[in-house]
Order: C-alpha cells, then structure tokens, then sequence
C-alpha cells in the first residue's frame, strides 16, 4: 500500500499556492500553444486541471514528476490534452 501523501497536483511537494501558480502558468502556455482565448480564471483552472491529467499519465507511463519545472511541463500537456479533447468534442478547430 502507497504510504506517500500527495499535494495539489497529484505530487508531493505541491501546496495550494503553487498549484495555482504552477497551473496559471501552463494555462496560458497551453492557450497560446493551441490559439484558444481563454481569460485569467480560465488559465488558472484549466493549468490545475491539466496538472492533475498530466501527473495521472506520467504516472501511467511509470514517471514520477517533481519539481517546478516538471509539474509545469506535465501541466501543460495534460491542458493541451484537456483543450483539445474539448474541441474534439464540441466540433471546433
């Protein structure tokens, strides 16, 4: 049985505040890596949100994600993920 607590992000380490800005962060690079046009809110949640995707499949594929830089670059491709299921979804390009 894991014993290990995670934090925000899915990762230890990563409180609240850096969560947020760890997702505000990738938000607004997954925003201008997909051209969507997203506001402040947006970016902060969908970064959190693809935080939280990013850690899951890293953890899928047997990586462990630490650090600051690793967390953002993991966020920013599960909100690239997450911005382009939503778009597959709704039918827009």
């Amino acid at each position: 049985m894991e014993t290990q607590v995670y934090g925000a992000l899915g990762q230890p380490g990563v409180g609240f505040i850096m969560a947020i800005v760890v997702g505000a962060l990738a938000g607004w690079i997954a925003e201008k890596v997909t051209n969507a046009d997203m506001g402040f809110f947006s970016n902060i949640l969908m970064g959190i949100i693809g935080g939280v995707v990013g850690n899951f499949l890293a953890r899928q594929l047997g990586m462990m994600v630490y650090g600051f830089w690793a967390n953002l670059v993991s966020a920013i491709v599960g909100a690239v993920i997450i911005i382009w299921a939503y778009r597959a979804i709704r039918g827009r390009s």
